[in-house]
């Protein structure tokens, strides 16, 4: 495997001794981007009001790190898209505040800080570093998909602008459900990590495994952090899947890991599923347990994707006590539904997987 690959990631947290923190803490470089599992934090509201419920996101992004699993704030699965600026900030803060009263002050954040057009989305990434994040995740917007999709030179300028602008470093994000279909190719994505410095890495919910490989092929090569060296040498160029059905096989592609919803309901699984592919780089007698952990892990993300952010907010209800709904006009988990996937045993071969990997059992 490349030695620049996933262990070379992973070697890269904490290894200047300099525990830098960023944004409203006023330190002037981010925690070090290590590969590893991230889950897109949802944003919880208060019944009735649909007010941001900061108390119980905070008690979340805790109860995942404490599996391992470091957050994303205002992603999809965050409904940044229904946040105000102002609330996104305040979810970074109580994030950021949460992580470091834990004892979690290593544990970076990102934020997405996608918008519609490229002077919002600066501005946004200007405001996630002041407010404590870490890193941002852009995607395009797909208002004017019609007119970008099929433009490289506009696509690639819209990353090269904004990269290049912010504070932090900057994540590509490639979504083509959430971005009127746009999907970058592995040449463009490529060209941008090889070409913007103060870009950090991709993440592919295209679902797309030969995309990441050809990805991973030049960023994960020996040559190319010299050849290519970033502004932050804490922040390597990761490529990190937006699904968790394909971490084993990815890790063979020399990946850093995955940004997957499915780890706000079973965070210490796939922390183990993670754990696991890594460990049989160096011992291949895991591979099977690997596998069968990958199987259980694949299915529920199959069953469980499909009731979107009402369904993950739902399960969060049942295994932790909150989760809520969806702002409007997302709508509410009908209740047959819900008692549906609950029962699912797709579902619930998972929860027993966490909850003996977490104690409960």
């Amino acid at each position: 495997m490349s030695s620049s690959g996933i262990n070379s990631a992973q070697a890269t947290n904490g290894t200047n001794g300099v525990h830098a923190t960023n944004g409203a803490n006023g330190a002037a470089h981010s925690r070090p981007l290590k590969a590893g599992i991230y889950a897109p934090i949802p944003s919880f509201f208060q019944e009735g009001s649909e007010d941001v419920d900061l108390e119980n996101f905070a008690s979340h992004v805790v109860r995942l790190a404490k599996a391992g699993v470091q957050p994303l704030i205002s992603g999809s699965m965050g409904e940044a898209i229904h946040l105000s600026h102002q609330e996104r900030a305040s979810l970074i803060k109580a994030g950021r505040a949460a992580l470091d009263h834990a004892g979690f002050v290593d544990i970076p954040i990102i934020a997405g800080t996608g918008a519609g057009s490229t002077r919002e989305t600066v501005e946004l990434c200007v405001e996630a570093a002041q407010a404590g994040a870490d890193y941002t995740i852009v995607i395009a917007s797909g208002y004017f998909a019609g007119v970008l999709g099929g433009n490289k030179k506009a696509l690639k300028a819209f990353w090269q602008e904004v990269s290049s602008k912010s504070p932090i470093p900057v994540i590509i994000y490639n979504y083509p459900g959430a971005s009127g279909g746009i999907d970058l190719d592995s040449e463009i994505i490529t060209e941008l990590a090889q070409e913007c410095p103060n870009l950090a890495g991709v993440k592919l919910t295209c679902g797309n495994v030969g995309k990441l490989t050809r990805i991973c092929a030049t960023v994960s090569d020996p040559a190319f952090s010299s050849l290519h060296p970033r502004k932050n040498p804490d922040a390597p160029f990761l490529v990190l899947g937006g699904f968790i059905d394909f971490l084993v096989p990815s890790t063979y592609a020399n990946a850093h890991g995955a940004i997957t919803g499915l780890a706000n309901v079973a965070p210490y699984t796939i922390a183990k599923l993670f754990e696991l592919s890594v460990q049989t780089l160096q011992d291949p007698s895991l591979l099977n347990e690997a596998q069968r952990l990958q199987g259980i892990v694949a299915r529920a993300d199959f069953t469980i994707a499909k009731a979107s952010i009402a369904g993950t907010k739902y399960l969060l209800g049942q295994l932790y006590g909150y989760g809520g709904h969806p702002r409007k006009p997302l709508p509410q988990i009908e209740p047959e539904v819900a008692a549906a996937l609950w029962a699912h045993p797709d579902t619930q071969a998972i929860v027993k997987v966490e909850r003996e990997l977490s104690g409960k059992i």
